[in-house]
């Protein structure tokens, strides 16, 4: 019973800490308005970016990252094993879908990077390297998130670390469908490159 009710907070707890909209708080409370009504109205680093503040992105993107690694290191701390992955999973998809926001939340790249750091380092690494490439290669944010996506479930599942590829395999799944529209953006040739306005 008391395992059982460690699991659960723990898992509740995950997904609290990723449901908490980091872009939105800050920047509201810099006096920069609803995030929302801004650019792609998504409530990430990128489009925090559009409200001309690298300072705020920058938080954004640190609170975001710090949400996994926290969810992680607590989980760890009380439980660990199994109910790590699955308040890691409770985290990302608290941050997809945050019950504050009517579930409609960030498309969990910063959050994703908190977790597998957290629980992989390694093949944390290589998603940033993988990113970055491909940004530079690119110039699209979406685009460079979505390959990096991709490819880490293939790294860990390499590294022979199969339970974490296949709950970051599901976190992935979760991602490419909150970077649907992204997708048809770039099928299309009309996604945003970075530093746009749009």
């Amino acid at each position: 019973m008391a395992d059982s009710f460690m699991l659960l907070l723990v898992v509740l707890g995950g997904y609290l800490l990723g449901s908490i909209p980091s872009g939105l708080v800050l920047t509201r409370a810099a006096g920069k308005g609803d995030i929302r009504d801004i650019g792609s109205g998504n409530i990430g680093t990128t489009n925090v970016l559009r409200t001309g503040s690298k300072r705020l992105a920058a938080l954004t993107l640190l609170a975001d990252i710090g949400k996994g690694v926290l969810t992680v290191y607590l989980a760890n701390a009380l439980v660990g094993g199994t109910a790590t992955y699955l308040a890691a999973l409770a985290c990302f998809c608290g941050h997809v879908f945050p019950v504050w926001l009517g579930f409609k939340g960030g498309k969990g790249v910063a959050t994703f990077i908190g977790l597998i750091l957290a629980l992989s380092p390694l093949p944390g690494l290589a998603f940033l390297l993988v990113w970055l490439l491909t940004a530079l290669v690119g110039r699209r944010s979406s685009l460079a998130a979505i390959v990096a996506l991709l490819v880490t479930p293939f790294f860990l599942w390499f590294l022979g670390e199969y339970d974490t590829a296949r709950i970051f395999a599901v976190m992935v799944l979760i991602a490419l469908w909150a970077h649907r529209e992204n997708i048809a953006r770039l099928r299309a040739g009309t996604e945003p490159r970075i530093g746009s306005a749009a």
